[in-house]
């Protein structure tokens, strides 16, 4: 089994944002095992850490033609092409200081970011890499744009690009040795003249110019020269490898796209996500008989070792982001055979708000019992306060669970709850627990 893999030193790298327009800096560090992909908004005051995860992506609508990560306000904007070379690199563990909003986006490949990091080199660690297999096939189609995965011992991508100013191409890549370096890595994006025209029209592509971005015109590109024949579906490939690494593990699987773009990536994400989370491949080993640290997340089988729920009362599928005594991300994967569906409007299924509400207070639970003092203790409900329920959740939705720490004593704690479906609240609540020893 592979190993993870971290940068070996520090890597600096500046650059201007393609829909920003802004000039950022970019510090590039090494992380600790079990870490993962973290950015790092240095230019604000609270230096807020945005896990690079499938959880954390921001509407498309919002922040279009992009894929972004967010946590409250602070967001970092085209990630793609770095997480594209993580990929390439075998990248596991890494934090990446940001002074702005917007990545840059060097010559609109990916071909900078892995120079810059392959020159600091690379450092293996004590913990198996995380790869999903994926088990069965995942099929998604929205309009004329479709994304299969197939189960394979390799990662493998293919792509049909078709678009109607440009000749249709096709490519297919296994990611093994230097592939990603040679044949994906440099190529770059682009957009017809008319579709640049619109973006400026949007406020977007204001860092976007002839040397960073494939403007195509009735005759070809206009001033410049492509890197390969089919330089345009190699990007594309390039783009959505990116995307695929917000699953928070590297893939095992063949994954054939046609016309597909950051949105349909985005649910197919969310759609192997499920199915990791189901077989129970979606969790990292944690050590619960000391605190959890800062940036630890686990799967079922590492929170049944910290909460005494179980099935069919457990409500936490995941915990994507933990900070001690303040804040935990949970997920609950709201799938169509929960079994109070049967009976909770049935022909008519949604999820009961008094569940929103528990599976709020286990991720409580699991803030509070990871706690030194609180080891081997009990969290007994005591009050809920503030309860509001804003939304249906329904079959097929991902709960993102969001608990802050407001007030911690010695024998209780007050919690704030907000439950999310995407960008979108559904319930609310303030929670005060007992702690009690088992």
């Amino acid at each position: 089994m592979e190993s993870q893999r971290t940068i070996k030193k520090p890597a600096r790298l500046s650059g201007v944002g393609l829909h920003t327009g802004k000039t950022v800096n970019c510090v590039f560090k090494p992380a600790p095992p079990q870490s993962g992909v973290r950015f790092v908004r240095s230019d604000l005051p609270e230096k807020p850490s945005i896990p690079a995860e499938i959880y954390h992506v921001i509407d498309l609508n919002k922040r279009p033609r992009r894929s972004s990560v967010g946590v409250n306000s602070y967001e970092v904007h085209t990630i793609e092409h770095l997480m594209a070379c993580l990929v390439g690199l075998r990248i596991d563990n890494i934090i990446i200081e940001i002074d702005g909003e917007e990545l840059p986006g060097l010559d609109g490949s990916a071909l900078g970011f892995t120079q810059v990091l392959a020159k600091a080199g690379y450092q293996e660690q004590e913990a198996p890499r995380k790869v999903y297999a994926v088990r069965e096939p995942i099929y998604i189609q929205e309009q004329d744009a479709s994304i299969v995965v197939l189960p394979h011992d390799a990662f493998k991508v293919s792509y049909m690009f078709d678009h109607p100013e440009m000749k249709s191409q096709f490519a297919s890549f296994t990611l093994k040795d230097d592939v990603f370096v040679n044949q994906i890595a440099p190529a770059r994006t682009f957009c017809t003249e008319s579709e640049g025209q619109l973006l400026r029209e949007k406020g977007l592509g204001k860092g976007a110019d002839f040397d960073n971005t494939l403007v195509v015109g009735p005759e070809g590109v206009i001033r410049n020269e492509l890197r390969f024949q089919d330089e345009f579906v190699r990007h594309k490939i390039l783009d959505l490898i990116g995307d695929l690494y917000l699953l928070g593990m590297h893939l095992k699987g063949h994954v054939i796209a046609v016309r597909s773009g950051h949105s349909l990536n985005i649910a197919l994400i969310q759609r192997i996500k499920r199915q990791a989370v189901r077989d129970g491949a979606a969790g990292v080993a944690s050590v619960v008989q000391e605190p959890l640290s800062e940036g630890t997340v686990m799967g079922q089988t590492e929170i049944e070792r910290i909460i005494p729920h179980r099935q069919p009362f457990l409500f936490v599928d995941e915990v994507v982001e933990f900070i001690p005594n303040k804040r935990a991300v949970g997920v609950k994967h709201v799938l169509a055979d929960e079994a109070y569906f049967g009976g909770h409007f049935p022909g008519h299924p949604v999820m009961p708000g008094v569940l929103i509400v528990e599976a709020l207070a286990q991720v409580s639970g699991i803030l509070m019992l990871s706690r030194q003092e609180n080891l081997k203790k009990i969290a007994y409900f005591m009050s809920i306060e503030r309860a509001k329920f804003r939304r249906t959740v329904l079959p097929g939705d991902e709960l993102i669970l969001e608990v802050n720490v407001l007030k911690i004593k010695s024998r209780t704690t007050l919690t704030e709850g907000v439950a999310k479906v995407g960008n979108k609240v559904v319930a609310e609540a303030r929670l005060m627990f007992s702690l009690v020893d088992a």
